[in-house]
């Protein structure tokens, strides 16, 4: 096995532990972000061992920075304190996530064989910053500004929400 692919299996393994961490921590939210965390870098690394370093540094800097900063302050803005399950709920919870979890993964293994394209040529530009910012700024840009006011919306409703009373 090369270096690469090697590196390639520890970051997925790290990926796939961390979330599975994320998602069977009902009872600490911020351990649960924080497993998340580990999650997003991991898959940066994964993007990086692939050379498509553009998508990792936007994978840190958005997923990782961004919108893990908004859960956090989310759950903070919470403060929940007790769990909101109790102990046999949340077992209940966790086996029905695992029986849903394999029900899709039998689902999608089924779906796997023949249903893969061949691989297509892509232009050597294909992904690069140029194309990345023409296509956000011309082909998309109302659903980039339509985005940046729900987000607006979004703040300003959790600093409603958060404020005790109104004066």
């Amino acid at each position: 096995m090369s270096f690469p692919a090697g590196v390639f299996y520890v970051f997925a393994a790290l990926a796939v532990v961390s979330a599975l961490g994320m998602v069977l921590n009902l009872r600490n939210t911020v351990a649960g972000a924080m497993c998340l965390v580990v999650t997003m870098i991991s898959l940066a690394g994964i993007y990086v061992v692939l050379e498509a370093h553009f998508v990792a540094v936007l994978q840190i800097m958005v997923y990782a920075g961004a919108i893990l900063v908004l859960f956090l302050f989310v759950v903070m803005l919470l403060n929940l304190r007790s769990d909101a399950f109790s102990p046999p709920r949340s077992r209940i919870a966790k086996l029905a996530g695992v029986a849903l979890g394999v029900w899709a993964l039998v689902g999608f293994l089924g779906l796997l064989p023949g249903a893969l394209p061949p691989i297509a040529q892509i232009s050597p530009t294909f992904g690069s910053y140029r194309d990345v910012g023409l296509s956000l700024y011309r082909t998309y840009v109302v659903a980039f500004e339509v985005t940046s006011f729900l987000l607006l919306a979004a703040i300003v409703g959790a600093v409603v929400l958060a404020k005790r009373r109104l004066s």
